[in-house]
């Protein structure tokens, strides 16, 4: 799996970094449970050919070629995760390599037995979303194709692959509730002698925000340990005075411990415990998905870059363009609030989730469309428009505290709808259609 190449050329670099082939199973389960379009999974796609890494070796950057074997997406996906599950260290965790998500670790696990907390959340995450298309496949079709396509034998179905997938994300989820529980929020990763990184007993990055997210937005972690860890995130980590939520603290500075080049950045700079805003958005997430309307609202709002710019002297803090994302704001004197990389794409996408299928509720599952608001209590509601294949929606959402139960109640085109599991389901039928929705909360 390369960690990135030039589209241009193919030219790209190899590393030891572990989350990209988790990542690429990921988008291919979200990418087919928003369209419905599964059939993209038996698309044959070629493998790619390049000399591996020697010894210690962290990365090489080289011309890939294409290689005589292809397989199915599917096929792909399921040896990404297969791959992943082998690398698995002493506590039962995801092996970290030269990085993980946060590439600027590259010395927490460089010998191969350091592990990553956040990567087993992730993973966990992925098996959940991917294992269920596992099961809809025709249980000889992958062992037939494989043979044929690829030349590699295989001796497992699919199903039979999805059920090793998800024992193994068990012991995942025991392994991080049994050794990565700090007290108040989960540990980051542990270093190759098997010492942890985001404790309270380090001196340095003693908690990571990325560890906390994910134990919500993996949908498995103890919920009562992850509401507690999102509450030490905006203790420790969500700073309203400096509009800052930082992905971790305090910087890494004078460790004994060498995370890798993330040390080499000043502290509060970029990765070493400044915001960086692909993280911050997960935390966004993670509150709508605890049902926290008002702290979502209140993160995005801060996050948002037109008020760091939204008077002479923020613009003058900020220095960067207030109508897009920065990929980073320093968090330490003297350029506490400056934004850093600009124009990137990846925290911006995330961002755009955050806002519309997080916070506004906004989701599409196949043919259908659903709304599930989570909203501050002193929103009236909000109006949207949406078009998807080729069905037009226009949505309006009221709020009201009515002293009865919760529920979420809901009117398509004047016909009442039954709504379950506190949300409104809609189909993409190719009309024209009016929905109001209308969500009462007990006072």
């Amino acid at each position: 799996m390369q960690h990135w190449w030039l589209p241009h050329t193919g030219q790209g670099v190899r590393t030891r970094i572990s989350d990209d082939r988790v990542w690429l199973v990921f988008a291919t389960a979200s990418y087919i449970n928003t369209s419905g379009d599964s059939g993209i999974l038996d698309e044959v796609i070629s493998f790619i050919d390049g000399p591996e890494l020697t010894g210690g070796q962290h990365d090489a950057y080289f011309q890939a070629t294409i290689s005589d074997k292809s397989a199915t997406l599917f096929e792909h996906c399921a040896r990404a995760l297969e791959q992943t599950i082998a690398l698995t260290g002493q506590h039962g965790l995801p092996l970290m390599g030269t990085g993980d998500w946060n590439d600027g670790m590259n010395r927490v696990g460089e010998a191969g037995r350091g592990e990553s907390v956040w990567l087993g959340w992730l993973l966990i995450r992925t098996i959940t979303l991917f294992a269920p298309l596992a099961d809809k496949r025709m249980p000889e079709a992958d062992l037939q194709e494989t043979r044929h396509v690829s030349g590699l034998e295989t001796h497992l179905s699919a199903q039979q692959r999805a059920s090793a997938w998800r024992a193994h994300a068990q012991m995942v989820k025991q392994a991080i509730e049994a050794n990565a529980w700090d007290g108040k929020w989960y540990r980051r990763a542990s270093f190759d002698d098997g010492s942890w990184l985001g404790s309270v007993n380090n001196d340095e990055c003693r908690i990571d925000a990325i560890a906390q997210s994910w134990a919500i937005l993996s949908q498995q972690g103890d919920i009562e340990r992850g509401k507690i860890a999102m509450q030490s995130v905006e203790h420790w980590l969500i700073k309203p005075e400096q509009k800052l939520s930082l992905l971790f603290t305090p910087p890494f500075d004078h460790t004994s411990h060498n995370p890798g080049y993330i040390k080499g950045y000043p502290p509060g700079l970029r990765e070493n415990g400044g915001q960086y805003s692909h993280a911050a958005m997960w935390n966004i997430l993670a509150y709508t998905q605890l049902g926290e309307g008002k702290k979502a609202c209140d993160l995005f709002a801060m996050l948002n870059p037109i008020n760091h710019s939204n008077s002479p002297s923020a613009a003058h803090t900020y220095k960067v363009e207030p109508y897009v994302l920065a990929a980073d704001v320093y968090s330490v004197a003297p350029y506490v609030g400056r934004g850093g990389w600009t124009w990137y794409t990846g925290a911006a996408s995330w961002m755009h989730r955050a806002a519309v299928e997080g916070i506004l509720g906004i989701t599409r599952e196949g043919d259908n469309l659903m709304i599930a608001p989570c909203i501050p209590a002193k929103w009236p509601g909000f109006e949207a428009s949406i078009f998807v294949q080729n069905t037009a929606y226009k949505v309006t959402v009221e709020q009201h505290t009515t002293g009865k139960k919760n529920e979420i109640c809901a009117e398509l085109d004047g016909v009442k709808l039954q709504c379950q599991d506190h949300k409104v389901t809609v189909p993409l039928d190719g009309g024209r259609h009016q929905l109001q929705v209308s969500l009462k909360w007990a006072k």
